[in-house]
């Protein structure tokens, strides 16, 4: 096997929520790099000039990344530094990313991965279900599939995670009633780390019913408990 070459890709992870939960590793990482790759140049603006990073930044997202792929690649084997990162959290979770971290390793250059948020966590650990074992689902199919999965999750004994849209989150906690039961438990935490954070934990029925009162706003983490014999 070949030894890879020097770092030249770093995957920072940024705030989900609270611009104060960024560490100081990925500040200098930040302001060490040749460019920064965004997934919204708007978004990471706000990020960058509270923290004072004047790098220059392109966008690098889901519907452009095939297209600017080769570029990239270009640069970083001409030897400049560059970051990725996304909207909120880690890259690569639910976030563009994958192409670009498999095209680095493919051409030999190492891929540097920083430690930092990401919503799975916190909302997992907060519902007091098992943590042991757990499955992490991402964000389910709009339609195609998507009763297939749940139909899976209602089965699953270990607890499972899911990435949910406030428009799909009532939908989702229907079909968890239908399929998992309506005392099955659940966990839904809103808005982590922001002002209206949320976290509403309890049988899937009374959850439904909670949500079902509200207009449902922000990013959402469902934690759905396991199956049990």
């Amino acid at each position: 096997m070949k030894e890879l070459l020097r770092a030249h890709l770093y995957l920072v992870p940024t705030p989900i929520g609270n611009l104060g939960d960024i560490t100081l590793r990925a500040l200098e990482t930040l302001r060490s790099v040749d460019l920064i790759l965004a997934e919204d140049t708007r978004t990471s603006a706000v990020l960058l000039k509270h923290y004072d990073i004047q790098k220059p930044v392109r966008s690098f997202h889901i519907f452009n990344e095939h297209q600017t792929l080769a570029d990239v690649m270009a640069r970083l084997k001409a030897g400049e530094k560059i970051a990725l990162i996304t909207d909120a959290g880690t890259p690569g979770i639910s976030d563009p990313g994958f192409l670009l971290i498999r095209e680095a390793l493919k051409q030999e250059l190492r891929v540097e991965c920083l430690p930092g948020a990401t919503a799975l966590v916190p909302a997992l650990i907060q519902s007091g279900f098992p943590t042991d074992r757990f499955v992490f689902e991402g964000f389910l199919p709009h339609k195609k599939g998507r009763q297939t999965i749940v139909k899976q999750i209602a089965e699953e004994t270990r607890t499972v995670v899911v990435y949910e849209s406030p428009h799909r989150l009532v939908k989702l906690l229907e079909q968890l009633v239908e399929f998992a039961g309506p005392e099955r438990r659940v966990s839904v935490s809103r808005e982590l780390t922001k002002v209206h954070e949320e976290t509403c934990t309890g049988p899937v029925k009374l959850v439904l019913q909670h949500f079902l009162s509200k207009d449902v706003k922000g990013e959402i983490v469902v934690i759905i408990h396991g199956k049990e014999d």
